[in-house]
């Protein structure tokens, strides 16, 4: 029995690798992030320490004191927090001071630098969970029309390239044109917002980046995305197959199928 260490930021998401790691028989000792995980993921954990955001020797010190020399990382971090006045220690002062920008993968790159010269391998996000990446296909709603296709062809050629920017992972498209490009908002802001601008039928994509890193920022969509795409009457949600990970998907998936909304997985192009 070994245990893997669980940097656990906010959603459902820790949750589901917490269950699973435990189901497999290892321990799981969890960090949460005060402002950003959900406090009961503790009953989940063998060992729990809630640790601020920006303490990074205080998540260190606490992974060795476990004995985990594996972690994962699970659960969103809203990005805007680094632009909020965060208490940081020497260690993310120095790590921050050291990159030349603040794009998420800069900064979750050195981190995992970090943990690994303390004898911490970072694993993929996915690692116990890859039964949820969904393989390509129509998983719920109405047949597509051509034109819907299409645009789903477009929105994804330009959500990989700004993905690929380290943007976002996500656009929402309409007859070919786009309406709003995911940023730190995340995405279920992001369909918020071009709802009020394009009103009902519109289509969201979402992608992994080229190159992805799935140590960290992996593409996730859930019941929550969902229930966003009700509220806001979307069309279609397009995602990457086999690399986005598609958590409570039978719940998620009835949920859109009731409600007339196509998800559709694809490999590479529609």
């Amino acid at each position: 029995m070994k245990t893997i260490g669980l940097i656990a930021g906010n959603g459902r998401f820790p949750f589901l690798v917490a269950e699973e790691i435990r189901r497999q028989g290892d321990r799981v000792a969890i960090v949460g992030l005060e402002g950003e995980t959900d406090p009961s993921l503790e009953k989940y954990g063998d060992s729990f320490r809630m640790i601020p955001l920006g303490k990074l020797q205080k998540i260190i010190d606490f992974l060795h004191e476990a004995h985990a020399d594996v972690a994962i990382m699970a659960g969103q971090v809203k990005h805007s927090k680094l632009f909020s006045n965060l208490a940081l220690d020497w260690r993310a002062v120095k790590l921050l001071g050291s990159l030349v920008n603040k794009k998420t993968d800069s900064i979750l790159g050195a981190v995992a630098q970090e943990l690994k010269k303390e004898g911490i391998e970072l694993l993929a996000s996915h690692t116990y969970l890859e039964r949820l990446l969904p393989k390509p296909g129509i998983l719920a709603g109405p047949k597509l029309s051509g034109e819907e296709k299409a645009d789903i062809k477009f929105g994804h050629n330009i959500a990989k390239e700004i993905a690929g920017l380290d943007i976002g992972q996500s656009v929402v498209v309409k007859d070919r044109a786009v309406v709003a490009v995911e940023s730190m908002e995340g995405t279920d802001e992001c369909i918020r917002r071009a709802a009020t601008l394009a009103g009902k039928d519109f289509i969201v994509v979402k992608v992994a980046k080229p190159g992805q890193d799935w140590r960290f920022d992996i593409p996730v969509v859930g019941i929550r995305t969902i229930d966003t795409l009700i509220e806001t009457k979307a069309r279609a949600l397009a995602i990457d197959a086999g690399s986005t990970l598609f958590l409570d998907k039978d719940e998620a998936l009835k949920k859109a199928d009731d409600n007339g909304i196509t998800v559709i997985a694809i490999k590479d192009t529609i």
